[in-house]
């Protein structure tokens, strides 16, 4: 317990530990000199007069700054009563503290030569431009104005303003109609569709063609872009969703280094005893290049224009084969021999090109060689059963012009062969039927009426093939008759076929082998008649049962030709009637099965030609 006589002044100790914390004198900190203190101990709560003294200067000047912060909000706030927010700009132009009619004044200053300009997009990679006139877009300088708000009350927010800003952007009018139009023309003219990287050959030169994502207008948010930052002065970058492609740069350069030497020379095809070349054209016109992995160009060529290219260069090479072929001599058919041919292995010859391609020098390949056998070998000949006709039919009585026709395709079928189960075809036959292949101009029925074309006539021998046949028995796979009826054919019974140059207008006719053996067609020409047998194993008889006519109709008139010479005609009814066909087993007699045809021909219009315009009379004398 310290010694009363320790304390400072004189104090003496308290009594008791539990009234400490009423009594305890203020002790000044450690090194200092006690000021304030007598030798009396002041209660708690009762500051000397000194200290008293010492605390009101503080409390005073306090008390003179927050009224002179007052005074000064209270006049800021009525000179600024009714003005535009401090720190507020719009568009960029600062406006803040001025009155609304100024803010306005400073507004269209700034602000009103911007909106008849245009403005400049950029939607991903695409550039545009927007009349913000024809987009029906107005500024409304009030509302504008209006958003900014009233001038705060909060005196931290009017201390801050004056050291910060705030843009509000503007309040746009719109023609909705326009602005819609205008955002959709953007969309279009922002849409790129992704196109992948490739290599694009001129002659024999490849360049590169980078590859180019697509992307659409995202038009929701450009709208909002649009209306947000038309009067801003500046280019707008309009939101876009992007489609990515598999492609890169970097793999089209790979490519284009792979085109550059598949083209930098010919490659040389080794054959036997004679050599071809592919020419760096052709191989730029048979290279071409998908996208592959990793961005890169996978190579491929198409074999076809390459095989095209190589073999008419060793066509000499190679022994062209014949297939065995049914003749007619003494009445009765026999068997040429076929004959094996020996040609390039084109199917697997170019399997290594893509290879050598990629090498700049010992750029060659041999072509290897095999037999090609015939599409009917002597001994299939001899097995298909060709040992007695079993339908034949003739017609007579053709012009000259049309006799030439008849007898070139006369020969072309003369000895055709069909296989059980095989379908023939005329047209497929014959193949074009042109100038180039002996034919000539001969009468034909055009739109209804007489007319020439070159291999005309041919119907004749359709007609009398495809009787031929049904008196064969074999199975009908398309034909077509005339559109009127022609007075030496049977009716219902008779065929015509027609073949354009370009392929684009075919009629055919076509039958089918039903058989288990083969058949052979021989074809006898006379200056006045042509003749067509069937040959093969018999296995029907056949009767043909003609119908009745029904349903005639008379024959209109039609004005002929003005130009060219013109052919009249007395026309003749069209009328409906039928064949039909009964095949009967040819062993036991007994009824197979019996086909029905109907067809309805059309009247062969009456060809009217106009009189031939009287001479021009006489000059007069002298």
């Amino acid at each position: 317990m310290p010694d009363e006589e320790n304390w400072p002044g004189g104090a003496r100790w308290p009594e008791s530990h539990a009234e400490q914390t009423d009594v305890l004198p203020r002790i000044p900190a450690a090194g200092t000199p006690w000021e304030g203190v007598t030798g009396q101990i002041q209660p708690v709560g009762q500051e000397p007069e000194a200290a008293k003294k010492s605390f009101k200067k503080p409390a005073i000047i306090a008390g003179a700054v927050l009224g002179g912060l007052a005074l000064l909000y209270g006049i800021d706030l009525a000179v600024s009563s009714g003005n535009v927010p401090r720190g507020v700009t719009v568009a960029g132009v600062e406006v803040g503290g001025l009155s609304q009619a100024e803010a306005e004044r400073a507004l269209r200053e700034k602000i009103e030569p911007r909106l008849t300009q245009p403005v400049a997009l950029k939607m991903g990679a695409v550039e545009d431009k927007l009349d913000p006139t024809k987009a029906g877009l107005k500024l409304d300088w009030q509302a504008t104005l209006d958003q900014a708000g009233d001038q705060p009350l909060n005196p931290f927010t009017r201390i801050s303003s004056l050291f910060s800003s705030r843009e509000v952007g503007v309040v746009t009018g719109t023609d909705e109609a326009a602005l819609t139009a205008d955002v959709d023309r953007l969309k279009a003219a922002g849409a790129r569709t992704p196109a992948e990287g490739g290599i694009k050959f001129e002659g024999a030169v490849p360049t590169a063609v980078e590859p180019v994502p697509g992307q659409e207008l995202d038009v929701a948010k450009a709208r909002q872009v649009i209306l947000d930052g038309w009067v801003g002065g500046k280019p707008l970058e309009l939101p876009v969703t992007s489609t990515p492609v598999k492609t890169t740069s970097d793999g089209v350069r790979s490519a284009l280094g792979f085109a550059k030497t598949a083209t930098g020379s010919p490659v040389t095809v080794k054959g036997e005893g004679k050599d071809a070349k592919i020419e760096p054209a052709v191989i730029a016109a048979a290279l071409t290049f998908e996208p592959g992995d990793g961005g890169g160009l996978t190579p491929k060529l198409d074999l076809v224009k390459v095989t095209d290219a190589v073999r008419p260069q060793l066509v000499s090479t190679e022994k062209e084969g014949k297939d065995a072929q049914v003749v007619f001599e003494g009445g009765a058919p026999s068997v040429t021999p076929s004959v094996d041919g020996m040609g390039v292995k084109y199917d697997t010859a170019f399997a290594p090109l893509l290879d050598v391609l990629g090498k700049p020098d010992g750029r060659e390949i041999k072509v290897e060689y095999a037999k090609t056998p015939a599409k009917v070998t002597t001994e299939q000949a001899n097995q298909l059963g060709i040992k007695e006709v079993i339908g034949e039919f003739s017609t007579k009585g053709f012009a000259v012009d049309s006799g030439v026709n008849i007898r070139q395709v006369a020969q072309k079928v003369n000895g055709a062969i069909v296989k059980p189960g095989e379908t023939f075809s005329l047209n497929g036959y014959t193949g074009p039927r042109t100038s180039a292949q002996g034919y000539v101009e001969a009468g034909v029925i055009k739109d209804g009426a007489p007319g020439r074309e070159v291999g005309g006539g041919i119907s004749q021998f359709a007609t009398t093939l495809y009787n031929a046949s049904y008196f064969a028995g074999l199975k009908d796979a398309g034909h077509k008759e005339h559109s009127y009826y022609i007075s030496r054919y049977p009716p219902a019974r008779e065929a015509t076929v027609f073949q354009n140059h370009d392929g684009s207008s075919v009629i055919d006719l076509k039958f089918t082998n039903d058989a288990t053996t083969g058949i052979a067609i021989q074809a006898i020409w006379t200056p006045s008649s042509i003749t067509v047998k069937i040959w093969g194993t018999k296995r029907y008889t056949v009767e043909s049962v003609t119908g009745g006519r029904s349903a005639e109709t008379p024959p209109q008139e039609k004005p002929g030709p003005t130009t060219g010479k013109c052919s009249p005609s007395t026309g003749a009814p069209g009328f409906t009637t039928s064949d039909t066909r009964v095949l009967r087993d040819a062993a036991s007699g007994r009824e197979v099965r019996r086909d029905t045809r109907t067809v309805k021909y059309n009247p062969q219009p009456k060809i009217i030609c106009a009189p031939a315009a009287p001479p021009p009379p006489p000059a007069p004398a002298g």
